[in-house]
């Protein structure tokens, strides 16, 4: 060996981007293995290359008869340990693979005695050296590869697709092929050999023959890559994607919130003319994608939530976490989605469970509802007005009211007090005239009946006058 193998480590050092250092100690042991294979070989040796200018010394190690720590690890398993059975050493094997390993000793224990190396370490030792070198290359490449992979999980990829079947798909990433399972693909999608797709790293297993890179193109985790891709202010952290709900291949709903005020998050996300979403549609294969405005607000969330659908009135149940939500009669196949879509997104999306019902069929339920005594008396001391849905309102009733303290509900008040107010003088003046009417007619038949009585007067006496 000479100088050139030096400089033959620090070329592969720079095109493989192994260490040089791992790859000196490579050939070292690989020289070491191969110097063993030969006539007269010392039983227990060492290799040493200079890295300056490859000189080769071959170490003959003398070791100590019996280490220290061989005898605290026998000390150790006669205290603590217990008969295996017939798979285990026997003290002296024990003893025997414990003198090979020179980690069992002190470095200041061992005695080096430079030994010539033999005139026969040429072609059969070169040889040999080679394919140990070539594995323990294949080795450093696949740790590396694997350290890359691994720090990778969550990130987006692009690859080109080399092979598809209908349990796989393999795709060319430039360093290793990641494998596109069937669980990770989107139903009705194609992989056509050499188009090229993006994909998200889901998993990095070990392999014999390298890094296993599962990616996926099902996972929500696609969906926010995809936007920080196409929108600067995710990117920035100026948007935030603060949950996704999706169902691969038919429609998906981002929840977006601003960090910076005046940065609208859903014009953010759209994009001029909508061109940045249509990117992510266009990556997704034609995905629909509904982009919600985050509210702390529940109602308003699980509102916004079900959009396209137009909500009437959500009313939630903070301690079962659940809603229910009105919507106008033409709108409720609209919030339901096909095969109840947009409701399990929104579901999703929210984290809270939604009923969705029409108007008309909250004004039914009210009307067909039937209250317990208890209830009855429990909703004795509640606000009379009713909300959109028809229900009674929750609160209670100020003290002397039939409403709470809501302002629109207090409205309603005045306005049944100033009804009762008008109403008053209108029925005090109604009962007067039906008074005044009734004398007159007391009147009127006094009067009649006193002319009859006259004309009767005057009819007798002219009958007793002629008789």
């Amino acid at each position: 060996m000479s100088r050139e193998i030096v400089e033959a480590l620090r070329v592969m050092e720079q095109e493989k981007g192994i260490s040089f250092n791992v790859l000196l100690a490579a050939l070292e042991d690989a020289l070491l293995s191969a110097y063993k294979k030969t006539p007269d070989a010392v039983e227990h040796a060492r290799v040493v290359i200079d890295p300056d200018d490859g000189q080769i010394r071959i170490y003959q190690l003398i070791l100590p008869e019996r280490p220290a720590a061989l005898v605290e690890a026998e000390a150790t398993a006669g205290a603590g340990g217990e008969d295996t059975g017939a798979g285990e050493a026997t003290p002296a094997e024990a003893e025997e693979e414990a003198e090979f390993d020179l980690s069992m000793y002190d470095e200041s224990e061992i005695e080096k005695v430079l030994i010539e190396t033999p005139d026969d370490f040429g072609r059969i030792a070169a040889q040999t050296a080679k394919q140990v070198i070539f594995q323990r290359i294949r080795e450093a490449e696949r740790d590396m590869m694997y350290d890359e992979y691994a720090g990778r999980v969550g990130e987006i990829v692009t690859g080109i697709v080399q092979q598809s079947d209908q349990r796989y798909t393999l795709v060319d990433l430039g360093k290793v092929e990641a494998l596109l399972p069937e669980s990770e693909q989107v139903e009705h999608e194609r992989y056509d050999h050499g188009s090229r797709i993006k994909a998200v790293i889901v998993d990095v297993r070990e392999h014999t023959k390298g890094p296993q890179v599962i990616v996926s193109r099902r996972s929500e985790e696609l969906i926010r890559k995809l936007f920080e891709l196409e929108v600067p202010e995710v990117a920035d952290g100026l948007v935030v994607i603060r949950n996704v709900a999706r169902e691969p291949g038919y429609r998906s709903k981002i929840a977006v919130e601003s960090k910076e005020e005046g940065i609208d998050p859903v014009g953010a996300c759209v994009g001029p003319r909508g061109s940045r979403v249509r990117m992510v549609v266009s990556e997704l294969r034609g995905e629909k994608i509904d982009i919600i405005p985050f509210n702390e607000e529940p109602a308003r969330f699980v509102a916004k939530a079900l959009s396209p659908a137009m909500v009437r009135e959500v009313l939630v149940d903070d301690e079962e976490k659940s809603a229910t939500v009105v919507v106008p009669d033409d709108q409720l196949s609209l919030a339901i989605g096909k095969e109840g879509q947009n409701a399990r997104l929104a579901n999703k999306l929210t984290g809270w469970r939604i009923d969705i019902k029409s108007e008309s069929q909250m004004a039914e339920e009210e009307a067909a509802m039937v209250f317990s005594d208890e209830e009855a008396e429990e909703l004795a001391g509640r606000c009379c007005a009713l909300t959109k849905g028809g229900k009674r309102c929750p609160n209670a009733a100020l003290p002397g009211s039939k409403y709470c303290g809501i302002p629109a509900h207090q409205k309603l008040a005045e306005e049944e007090t100033e009804a009762e107010a008008v109403a008053a003088p209108a029925a005090a003046a109604g009962e007067g005239q039906a008074d005044e009417a009734g004398a007159a007619e007391t009147g009127a038949g006094a009067d009649e009946a006193g002319a009859a009585g006259s004309e009767e007067t005057n009819e007798t006496r002219a009958a007793k006058s002629g008789s």
